[in-house]
């Protein structure tokens, strides 16, 4: 596996190589500070799997910079990561073509979740971003369309995001299995993969996260 790190910083560079190290042990990692440098990386290296990008560098920036990544590299997924983690900057870039966005202030675990998912072929994006806000800085109530949408941008099943809804609602696997008429091997399957989308490890974190997703009201997600 080879994977190449777009960031002017580089403790940040050294902090992804980690979590890349846990990811794929004896993968290649390779590293740039700014994008004219990881332009010229990227068309020396024609086996790049991924690349991680930062937002905020000299030159070259922001949803620009992503777009040029897109255009020069289509085949190569790109996950931005970035300081900022407002729902406009992370909408911003995966309307661009980012296959994901991960705040910088994530854990590593969550990072690491969330590069599975992308090089399994899914789309990540921290659930904090995908609760609207409404003009007064309150958030706003979610649309059904968006709700939808959301759920597509995480990668989730029409059948992930039920057994999502349940988890929410406090049901036991065996629960969900009588529930859906499914196997608890399949009901596994499904949690497991819903917890590498939402990037937590534990049924109350992924509570939370179906509540900010709208499947569940607030005070209805058991925690």
């Amino acid at each position: 596996m080879k994977i190449l790190v777009v960031d002017d910083h580089p403790l940040i560079r050294e902090a992804v190589q980690a979590v890349i190290a846990r990811l794929e042990p004896g993968a290649t990692v390779l590293a740039a500070g700014d994008s004219e440098r990881g332009f010229a990386i990227a068309a020396s290296e024609s086996d790049l799997e991924l690349v991680l990008l930062d937002l905020n560098m000299p030159g070259l920036s922001g949803v620009p910079a992503l777009k040029a990544w897109r255009s020069r590299c289509p085949d190569v997924p790109v996950v931005v990561l970035s300081s900022a983690e407002d729902r406009p900057t992370v909408l911003a870039a995966i309307g661009a073509g980012a296959a994901g966005f991960i705040p910088k202030s994530s854990p590593n675990e969550v990072m690491l979740n969330a590069l599975r998912l992308v090089l399994a072929g899914g789309k990540y994006l921290p659930p904090e971003a995908l609760t609207p806000v409404d003009s007064s800085g309150a958030k706003a109530a979610r649309a059904p369309s968006e709700k939808a949408l959301s759920l597509e941008t995480l990668g989730l099943t029409d059948r992930q995001a039920q057994v999502l809804k349940l988890i929410a609602e406090g049901k036991s696997n065996k629960l969900i299995c009588r529930e859906l008429d499914l196997a608890e091997r399949t009901v596994k399957a499904h949690i497991s993969a819903v917890f590498r989308a939402l990037g937590v490890s534990t049924r109350t974190q992924a509570a939370l996260a179906a509540a900010k997703l709208g499947l569940v009201a607030p005070d209805k997600a058991k925690t």
